[in-house]
């Protein structure tokens, strides 16, 4: 099945640098996903909370990503891509600095306000770079495009992580949540009142780096991408993308994924604690490890798709991904760790092969349809529910990840369905070349 990809020339004549400045906006929400994820064990510690009580971080955070997505392609499809970068930028900055009130409120809600604004421009950062980034070059080479700009995601994570670990875990009082309800309420307040701060304090510095990104941005001329047709009819846009089986499996498949990798990154500390009875601060550098392992993997893969197609290698590392997971059920100690550390580097290009192959040959449903798959991110907040409602009925964390594993199983299915249509379409296109016909293209940049 792993026959060679069709060649295409990577980025069009002076889009580099347009590249390279959209691009580093995968670094910063990468940062912010995974500043977001430790936070479950964070607030476990502060607020003596159960794994589903920190799930409503994830409902919080991934709920914005899908309020937020589709009103995102309407603002694009109104301006420009330039007009959703800086709105969600500036939405990105608002939310970070609302966890200096926060902090002195000491209200669990007042931060899950803040991280709700905050990933609320996060999803329009997502809705309008994806698609730009597939907008620079040619459609056949889209996917391994934004595999490669994809590939810097993970290095905002691991910069993220550092960011919790040194700033936020290392501060958390060891206070066991028994320990917490001994304490007089003044002494409680004091200890919590110094964790939040720590907790506060990466998010307004990151606010801060952000303000100058944004004028940046803001005073840079970019290529402007356009579709054909400048009206937005949702309802017509929406029948035509539910007449897409290859649409719809990557909507489905997109929402599976980003649950199992927020479940697994969510748990990945906790279960280390578990497992190798440390704690966070120490768990956190298994973390760490996933992170980098992601990141390297990233790029391997990218380099990949250069000889195999995207699809073949998305049905591989789901694969991988399952058995991986299975080991964490079934393991323990250093076997169940170091399966769990592997699922990551199957995980590494998932989001961008699934995103790149569903919006391919949408033509001006592209906006809409990739609203669609940025939605479908809502993933990370329903399947980390389920996994921590698992593991607090069972008491076994272990077990819960039976949960991220079926998730792989249902991307595995997907990449079959792409691969068909991958076949077909390149058919099309090559029929359509030797016609003398010009290749349907997504967006041209002016």
């Amino acid at each position: 099945m792993s026959s060679s990809a069709p060649k295409a020339s990577l980025f069009r004549a002076g889009t580099t640098w347009p590249f390279i400045l959209i691009t580093s906006l995968f670094f910063l929400w990468g940062l912010a996903n995974n500043m977001t994820d430790t936070l479950l064990a964070a607030f476990k510690r502060i607020m003596s909370m159960s794994d589903f009580q920190t799930a409503w971080i994830q409902y919080a955070f991934y709920g914005a990503y899908f309020f937020l997505a589709l009103p995102a392609a309407i603002i694009i499809k109104k301006f420009t891509y330039k007009t959703g970068v800086l709105l969600g930028l500036g939405l990105f900055i608002l939310g970070s600095l609302l966890f200096y009130p926060a902090s002195i409120t000491m209200v669990f809600g007042h931060f899950l306000a803040a991280l709700f604004v905050l990933a609320g421009g996060l999803s329009i950062l997502e809705t309008a770079a994806n698609p730009y980034i597939v907008a620079l070059g040619p459609e056949e080479s889209g996917t391994r495009r934004l595999n490669l700009a994809q590939a810097f995601n993970p290095i905002g994570s691991i910069i993220g992580v550092l960011l919790s670990k040194v700033f936020i875990l290392s501060q958390l009082n060891l206070s066991s949540a028994e320990e917490r309800s001994a304490m007089s309420e003044a002494e409680l307040a004091a200890v919590q009142s110094e964790e939040l701060t720590a907790v506060m304090g990466p998010y307004v510095g990151v606010a801060l780096f952000l303000m100058l990104l944004w004028l940046v941005l803001k005073f840079t001329k970019m290529p402007k991408a356009s579709d054909s047709g400048p009206d937005l009819e949702l309802a017509s846009t929406f029948k035509r993308l539910t007449k897409l089986p290859h649409y719809v499996w990557a909507v489905v498949a997109q929402f599976f994924y980003v649950g199992a990798q927020i479940c697994v990154w969510s748990f990945t500390i906790r279960y280390v604690m578990q497992e190798l009875n440390l704690n966070e601060d120490s768990a956190s550098n298994y973390y760490l490890g996933a992170l980098v392992l992601f990141m390297v993997s990233r790029f391997i893969f990218s380099a990949l798709m250069s000889f195999i197609k995207p699809a073949t290698l998305l049905m591989i590392t789901g694969l991988a991904a399952a058995v991986c997971t299975l080991l964490v059920v079934v393991g323990s100690g250093y076997l169940g760790v170091y399966a769990l550390v592997g699922i990551s580097g199957c995980m590494s290009l998932m989001f961008p092969t699934i995103y790149g192959l569903g919006i391919r040959g949408l033509g001006k449903d592209t906006k809409v349809g990739g609203s669609g798959l940025i939605m479908a991110i809502l993933g990370g907040a329903v399947v980390t529910g389920i996994q921590s409602i698992v593991s607090d009925m069972t008491g076994s964390i272990g077990l819960s990840f039976i949960v991220p594993m079926i998730c792989f199983l249902v991307i595995v299915v997907y990449a079959i369905i792409a691969g068909k249509h991958e076949e077909a379409l390149n058919k099309r296109l090559r029929g359509a070349g030797a016609a003398g016909s010009p290749s349907p293209q997504f967006n041209t940049v002016k």
